[in-house]
């Protein structure tokens, strides 16, 4: 999940592998694999940034070693 900022300066929370397509017209759209839009105020850099941040916070949790000491 990636944390986005609506125009009237609401955040929320997106799944990223929901994303379909990002465009600066000159707002950035989001558009996910439903078709559903939502016009955001980060720049279209700034997302991809965030979903590749969150996509590489996810693979060095999968390198982790697991705990599994089982008392």
């Amino acid at each position: 999940m990636i944390k986005i900022t609506r125009l009237n300066n609401t955040s929320f929370y997106l799944n990223s592998e929901l994303i379909e397509t990002v465009e600066a017209t000159p707002d950035t759209v989001i558009t996910t694999i439903e078709g559903k839009k939502y016009i955001v105020s980060e720049p279209v850099e700034k997302v991809i940034e965030l979903i590749l941040d969150y996509k590489a916070s996810v693979l060095r949790r999968a390198q982790q070693p697991v705990d599994c000491d089982m008392k």
